[in-house]
């Protein structure tokens, strides 16, 4: 039976069919194996197997996603990749695209992580935040002497600030016996402090690796003297996106090597810049006040003049003072002397023998003038006075009394007009035409 044309299908045809029907229903998916045959071509992608003991499959990590891979990529490690499959339809090669790549194992030793960062954090031991001295006096600096780290912050130590005094203590940086014996650097440090006091600050640092690299410095017991030490303690381990219990643990934590020293020291440059600002500003403000004390020592010059000066005016106003008082001396003499002229003439006029003759007739003429007046005036007010005393023993009360009648008071001396006004018991004050009775209420009558 001879076959349709449109039943027959081209090569690309196929290879286009089959990649769409891999990618749609296989999608996304997790593969484990050993690595094989990893190539880097020029490009930046990178192409390797995946194989197991039964199977291989080919792989493709495109250069976007390559560069997030932390750890080297060789020949016989195991790893965990994310991707999806696809074909490479030029060829009809069958690979899985790749996305992410861990080194086996890494998911568990992650949650370790987690796990113990979590029950650290509770127990206080990331609380160290203490301000490490700028700058450091002596640096005491723990890592490798072989390494890169070491080598990047003597470079910029020596090119920030050259009078860094720094002290390598080596010890290892990854491996089994590297957290043991930081922790026992830490402890002699500690205790030779009170030695040399100068030694202020310490440096824990090592340059970038993969996680089994820097398990080390995630070590429980090593947060844990990071965290009891007495010294402050900056940590820079690994590269930015590398982060350890010893950074959480640590006093500050620095995302390189070479920040590390960046924010350890200042820079002389910019501290030369500074001076020279400050130098310049302070010339400036110099020269300002002594312009301004120039100014004002002008002003004053112009304001000041010789006490001769001073003198001749004061003399002068002297004298003028001296010619007034003269003229003001003579010219009351003369009115006084003119005064005593006329108070002599009016003297002369009128002796005072014959004024106080004429004062003593005058005198005697109004004493006698006076006596009778005094006795009329005498004899009228007494007629008077009696006219009144007449009058005013009519409407005394004092003269009804003495026709029998008399005026009760109580104790305050109000008088007692109605019977209502006492009550029994009360005593009482009688006032008679002679003399005064104390009395008592016995009883009120109404009428």
């Amino acid at each position: 039976m001879p076959l349709a044309e449109d039943s027959i299908l081209s090569v690309s045809d196929v290879n286009r069919r089959a990649k769409q029907t891999l990618e749609r229903d296989i999608g996304e998916l997790w593969v484990e194996g050993e690595l094989s045959g990893v190539s880097r071509p020029g490009s930046g992608h990178v192409y390797f197997t995946l194989k197991d003991d039964r199977a291989q499959l080919r792989c493709a990590l495109f250069r976007t996603r390559a560069r997030f891979v932390a750890s080297p990529m060789r020949d016989g490690d195991r790893v965990k990749v994310r991707g999806r499959l696809s074909i490479f339809e030029p060829r009809g090669d069958y690979q899985l695209i790749v996305e992410v790549v861990q080194a086996a194992g890494l998911g568990d030793l992650l949650a370790a992580f987690e796990r113990l960062k979590a029950r650290l954090a509770d127990e206080g031991v990331f609380a160290n935040a203490r301000a490490l001295p700028y700058p450091p006096r002596h640096l005491l600096v723990l890592t490798s002497p072989t390494g890169a780290a070491i080598r990047d912050v003597l470079a910029v130590l020596a090119a920030r600030w050259p009078l860094a005094q720094v002290t390598l203590i080596p010890v290892p940086v990854q491996g089994r016996e590297a957290a043991p014996v930081l922790i026992s650097a830490l402890g002699m440090l500690n205790r030779q402090q009170a030695l040399d006091p100068s030694r202020d600050a310490l440096l824990i640092t090592r340059g970038g690796g993969s996680l089994e690299d820097l398990w080390a410095f995630n070590d429980e017991h090593l947060a844990r003297a990071i965290f009891h030490s007495r010294l402050p303690v900056m940590s820079a381990v690994g590269h930015e996106v590398d982060v350890t219990l010893a950074d959480f643990a640590a006093d500050v934590r620095a995302p390189t090597p070479s920040a590390a020293a960046e924010q350890l020291v200042p820079d002389r440059r910019e501290l030369q810049g500074r001076l020279i600002t400050l130098a310049a500003r302070l010339e400036r403000t110099q020269l300002g006040r002594l312009e301004r004390d120039a100014q004002r020592l002008d002003h004053l010059r112009a304001r000041l003049r010789h006490p001769r000066e001073a003198l001749d005016r004061q003399r002068v106003h002297l004298d003028q003072l001296q010619s007034r008082l003269r003229r003001a001396t003579q010219e009351r003499l003369a009115t006084e002397r003119r005064r005593e002229a006329l108070l002599d003439r009016r003297l002369t006029a009128h002796p005072p023998a014959r004024q106080l003759a004429q004062a003593t007739q005058r005198l005697e003429r109004a004493r006698t003038r006076l006596t009778p007046a005094i006795q009329r005036e005498l004899t009228r007010h007494r007629e008077r006075l009696g006219g009144l005393a007449r009058e005013l023993q009519a409407v005394s009360p004092l003269a009804v009394l003495g026709r029998g009648y008399a005026i009760l008071e109580d104790e305050r001396g109000q008088v007692i007009r109605r019977s209502q006004d006492t009550q029994p018991g009360q005593a009482l004050t009688a006032r008679l035409g002679e003399g005064r009775l104390k009395l008592e209420v016995k009883r009120r009558l109404k009428r």
